[in-house]
């Protein structure tokens, strides 16, 4: 409450869901906001009118710095990155730009201005710790990412961590598993593209095999995550360390498909496996035993609850774009 906020990637799909509840926690937030895309979650619903808005990117550094300096900024959440693995594979070069010059522009800002930032929160992945034959990750194991964007993972989590033991900058790191919920539009993902296809009497497309297996993180549990360890960060026992947050209990893509089925009642449409999946990592799991000892978290959300959550916010979603798609 009454905290000075500044949300990067306040127009992406977590970002909404950690915007919506600094608002309702009565904080003072500033978005970055590259593009102005009408339909995601922050613009349509009108939360967006309930903060101030930068308008930049994080590769602008005049803009970032501006931000914390003019908006008095003490608390940082850096969402912002180019998160879609494939996107990485195709075009590395923008997806380094924004993941890796983009972390340490902004940490940058924040040491010049580190009389006002008190606490900064980098939201990193379980892609940063690559490919390992011991499952499930923990914060020692080493950050061996090997394709594009794990790769910008491992380096972005390694810049935050030299910011805090070089400069003494309040810095933690999350490093969640797959989140999914309500208001992700990119429909390559398994979870928004399987609703979707579902709801159109489509048989849902698997670009790998159907055996990756990965942990899947409820969107409102991830905030509660995030929130959390921010408000731990006066410790020096959490400042220079990062947190896994995951449900341990890895699923399969062929498990979350047939859940979705089961949910729908759509057994009736049968996967279509493309096996073209490349260059990912087969078989991923966090071990949150840190979290729940150091800050007491753990997710609240069954899998099934998650996902039933999340198919009401599509089918509404959808219902409501479908008649403009008509126009």
């Amino acid at each position: 409450m009454g905290k000075n906020v500044f949300v990067t990637g306040g127009t992406g799909f977590l970002g909404y869901w950690l915007v919506r509840a600094l608002v309702e926690a009565k904080a003072h937030v500033t978005v970055l906001v590259r593009d102005h895309d009408p339909q995601c979650a922050l613009i349509r619903t009108g939360l967006i009118h309930k903060t101030r808005v930068v308008n930049g990117a994080l590769e602008d550094f005049s803009a970032l710095e501006r931000a914390i300096n003019e908006q008095e900024i003490d608390t940082v959440f850096h969402l912002a990155a180019q998160t879609i693995v494939g996107t990485a594979l195709r075009n590395p070069l923008p997806t380094f730009e924004s993941n890796i010059r983009g972390t340490y522009n902004l940490l940058e800002a924040c040491r010049i201005h580190k009389s006002l930032v008190k606490r900064i929160l980098v939201a990193s992945s379980d892609k940063a710790y690559g490919s390992s034959p011991v499952l499930p990750y923990t914060e020692e194991m080493p950050l061996r990412g090997e394709h594009p964007y794990d790769v910008s993972k491992s380096c972005t989590d390694l810049i935050a961590t030299t910011y805090h033991h070089t400069y003494g900058l309040p810095v933690a790191i999350a490093r969640c598993g797959n989140l999914y919920g309500g208001g992700d539009l990119n429909w390559s993902r398994l979870i928004p593209g399987t609703i979707r296809n579902f709801h159109q009497d489509k048989a849902p497309l698997i670009r790998s095999d159907g055996t990756l297996t990965r942990d899947y993180l409820y969107v409102e549990d991830a905030v509660q995550a995030y929130l959390l360890l921010a408000s731990h960060l006066h410790r020096e026992d959490v400042q220079g360390e990062a947190f896994n947050f995951g449900p341990n209990a890895p699923y399969s893509v062929l498990e979350i498909v047939g859940a979705l089925q089961r949910l729908m009642g759509r057994e009736d449409l049968s996967p279509q496996i493309l096996g073209e999946a490349k260059e990912e990592i087969r078989d991923q799991s966090l071990d949150s035993t840190k979290a729940r000892a150091l800050l007491g978290w753990k997710p609240l959300y069954s899998l099934e609850e998650g996902l039933l959550q999340t198919i009401d916010w599509y089918l509404q979603f959808l219902m409501e774009i479908e008649p403009l798609c008509c126009l």
